[in-house]
């Protein structure tokens, strides 16, 4: 009821799109800028791996082409998290915030930027709603630090460790997947703190901050009865990371070069972490590159699908895939009365959620395509990174060390990458909207045409 009461109807406003598209390449190029400095990184670097570092961070993707701990200094590491913390939010939400704490006046240009950045229902209500956004924010990621912090301390300095854990709380809530150690995570693989403080982090970073705001409502009294959005959302959430832990369960359980040799604790771990990861973040705790080619295969129908409308996920969104499923359900029972939860759904909606699952697709399959005949390398492999990197999870197979296996690819191909990313981030409708234009309203209404099927 909360979410449906702000309901009026997103309008495409393709202006503010724009805006919201060149802000975010404002913010990359500007990061790449910081980045080539000579004390932000270590050895060479050369502009395109800046751009792409700062791409992936934007993005909130965890793609790396160079090794973040070694090939980039402790200033690189501080640009690199300001990326990553301004690209989560929204580079426009990030400035309109800094404005309004200014006590400066919003207008009505810069709500609908707003509205478009943080995937709001509406305008009213939403300096508002920034607000509770921040403070939300802070204290998630507060009270992670504070997690990882202690458990870091175990074994590094305190000051260190504070350091490691603010780092990693924050590129866990913005489902980056970047991290300080050159393995990522896989030290840690069999640690229970790490392992559930993370998911749990990237999870709620991924429900969305209308979710979590009505969840807090919620829990409060405040609000009486939760949304169809929020149900959805939260069933979504909940059957894709126990569907993926089976899989990975199922796939693995006697692979020798990965879940083979692990007790039945560590396996549970281990497909817990991955399975939250293969949505929205590029953390991990096992060698990808050691799983079977089944289980790549069907990893990728859960990065393309993402997590939820605004957070910081990208992919289809979980709420694509639940009305496009929704709506096969009803069309094979031939009814056209389409609801869920006591609540009608409208057949746009339905159809825009068909768009988005097919518009990606042809995105998906297109560069797959293109970048195996560049780069002539095992297709699997790069229709993994394709996906990874336009759900913005940040997973990989690697390059056969530390690096992304986008490390392997050509200048072109990098290039691809970084657009499938930026795509991910914007949202794939918003994308093609600034592509292809807007379709203006006609008032005429042809006769139906009768087309067999």
């Amino acid at each position: 009821m909360f979410i449906e009461a702000f309901d009026k109807g997103q309008n495409i406003h393709t202006q503010e799109i724009k805006i919201i598209l060149f802000s975010f390449l404002g913010l990359i190029f500007t990061g790449a800028l910081l980045l080539s400095l000579p004390y932000a990184h270590n050895g060479e670097l050369r502009f395109v791996d800046a751009v792409f570092t700062a791409t992936s961070a934007v993005c909130v993707t965890g793609l790396i082409v160079k090794d973040t701990p070694v090939d980039f200094t402790s200033f690189g590491h501080v640009i690199i998290l300001t990326l990553i913390q301004i690209g989560g939010l929204g580079y426009m939400t990030a400035v309109t915030f800094l404005a309004v704490m200014r006590n400066k006046k919003i207008g009505h240009r810069d709500r609908l930027i707003l509205q478009e950045s943080l995937n709001h229902p509406g305008v009213d209500g939403l300096v508002r709603f920034l607000k509770i956004v921040f403070s939300t924010i802070l204290v998630i990621e507060f009270i992670g630090m504070v997690i990882l912090t202690l458990r870091f301390w175990v074994d590094m300095p305190l000051d260190r460790a504070a350091w490691f854990g603010m780092f990693h709380a924050i590129s866990a809530f913005n489902n980056a997947g970047f991290s300080l150690f050159s393995d990522n995570l896989m030290r840690y693989r069999g640690d229970t703190v790490i392992n559930l403080t993370i998911p749990f982090l990237i999870i709620l970073g991924g429900l969305g901050y209308l979710v979590l705001l009505e969840l807090y409502h919620y829990h409060r009294g405040r609000v009486l009865r939760l949304s169809t959005h929020t149900k959805i959302v939260l069933i979504m959430s909940t059957v894709l990371i126990v569907l993926g832990m089976a899989l990975l369960l199922s796939m693995e359980w006697n692979n020798p070069k990965s879940f083979g040799a692990m007790s039945l604790y560590d396996k549970i771990l281990a497909a817990w972490f991955a399975s939250v990861n293969y949505r929205t973040a590029g953390f991990n705790t096992i060698d990808l590159s050691t799983l079977s080619d089944s289980n790549l295969f069907f990893a990728t129908f859960f990065m393309m699908t993402g997590g939820s409308p605004g957070g910081t996920a990208g992919g289809i969104k979980t709420t694509a895939v639940a009305l496009a499923l929704i709506g096969v359900w009803y069309t094979l029972r031939g009814s056209t009365n389409v609801h869920i939860f006591r609540r009608s759904l409208s057949p746009f909606q339905i159809n825009k959620a068909y768009a988005f699952i097919f518009i990606a697709s042809i995105y998906v399959v297109v560069s797959t395509i293109l970048l195996s005949e560049v780069e002539r390398l095992p297709f699997l492999r790069i229709l993994f990174e394709t996906t990874s990197a336009f759900g913005t999870v940040g997973v990989s197979t690697g390059d056969g060390g530390v690096l992304s296996y986008s490390a392997l690819f050509s200048d072109w191909g990098k290039i691809n990458i970084m657009i499938l990313m930026l795509m991910g981030r914007v949202g794939v409708f918003a994308f093609t909207i600034v592509l292809v234009g807007k379709a203006a309203e006609s008032r005429i209404k042809y006769a139906e045409g009768k087309v067999v099927i």
